[in-house]
């Protein structure tokens, strides 16, 4: 079996970061709550939009090796490598921020999964499993490109796009609960109902 997996906001959990960035610049009020929806909310209500986008390109990129992993991620891919299941990263995302510093928004991705993405020592998912594309068309076609029968993603309008492969299950992951309505596609609020369901795939699997 292969699956796919989404990169920001599934793999990555990045709601104290943005929190603590935005505090340190002064950008959010301290009692803001501690995440990244929330962040970005309170900027665009009071007319920050700009500041939001420049926070995005400093979080993603220069301080990206401060973010974390959500709860059970690495549980997951542990379990699923012992399984004989190969796991890819499939993203999307701009090469450089909008505005502010020109980091390398890939580069920045790729050196965390290598530091963050490990176990004894070796990979849990191999460099040339990792894919880091500039749209959301090229992205879906790496999906169908890489064979992936699940693809974990927290948007739904990837998992629902007309170019999202037909042989793929797409899962929706949601744990703030902010697409409970999502029609036809199986919402898991964990890394560890992923793993549940994946294990009933596998069982299922002749």
């Amino acid at each position: 079996m292969r699956i796919g997996l989404d990169f920001d906001n599934t793999i990555v959990c990045y709601d104290g970061l943005f929190h603590r960035v935005a505090a340190e610049q002064g950008l959010i009020p301290a009692d803001l709550p501690r995440n990244k929806v929330a962040v970005r909310d309170y900027l665009r209500r009071i007319g920050r939009e700009p500041a939001w986008t420049e926070l995005q390109g400093t979080v993603y990129g220069g301080r990206m090796a401060e973010a974390e992993t959500y709860p059970g991620v690495r549980d997951f891919m542990v379990w699923a490598v012992a399984q004989g299941i190969e796991l890819f990263i499939v993203s999307h995302k701009t090469r450089h921020p909008f505005l502010g510093a020109q980091y390398d928004l890939h580069q920045a991705a790729r050196d965390w999964v290598d530091a963050s993405l490990v176990h004894d020592g070796a990979p849990l998912i191999p460099a040339e499993r990792v894919y880091f594309e500039l749209t959301k068309e090229e992205k879906l076609a790496r999906i169908g490109a890489c064979g992936c029968g699940l693809f974990l993603d927290d948007l739904p309008e990837i998992l629902a796009a007309p170019g999202f492969p037909p042989q793929t299950e797409p899962l929706l992951f949601d744990p703030e609960g902010h697409h409970p309505t999502v029609s036809d596609i199986v919402v898991l609020a964990s890394w560890d109902m992923f793993r549940r369901h994946v294990a009933a795939r596998c069982s299922a699997t002749p």
